[in-house]
């Protein structure tokens, strides 16, 4: 039975995030979207970011970060976008000298985006744990 909560808990956040999509945060910041150039629309509109995006593109293309952390390098001011992921982990236990499985939610940090004067200086996906 508990193998059963943790998966529809799972299932209520992937499709609760799938309503928050690249069109209804483009139509929320569709003056900052109409000023990128046509080649950085093309890569929001396909979910993608570069180096030198705004911050508003980079919303519009991946969504919130879950995090938002600063600080101060040799460059200025650093602002850094993290992105979490989520996944069920399954792990085997024996109870009463039977095998069975239990789920839990687990979550880890899956992309940060590094924000050097409002532009994207560097960005990085990370794998989820155990691949």
């Amino acid at each position: 039975m508990r193998h059963i909560i943790y998966i529809l808990f799972a299932v209520v956040l992937v499709t609760g995030c799938a309503t928050s999509n690249i069109e209804s945060r483009k139509k929320e910041r569709l003056s900052a979207f109409n000023t990128l150039p046509p080649e950085q629309q093309q890569l929001v509109n396909a979910g993608q970011i570069r180096i030198g995006m705004t911050e508003d593109a980079v919303y519009i293309a991946i969504g919130r970060p879950d995090q938002i952390v600063q600080s101060q390098t040799g460059a200025g001011l650093q602002t850094t976008w993290i992105y979490m992921g989520e996944f069920v982990q399954e792990v085997q236990v024996i109870h009463r000298r039977y095998l069975a499985r239990e789920y839990y939610p687990q979550s880890y940090v899956g992309m940060e985006v590094n924000f050097t004067d409002g532009k994207v200086a560097t960005w990085r996906t990370m794998p989820r744990p155990g691949n």
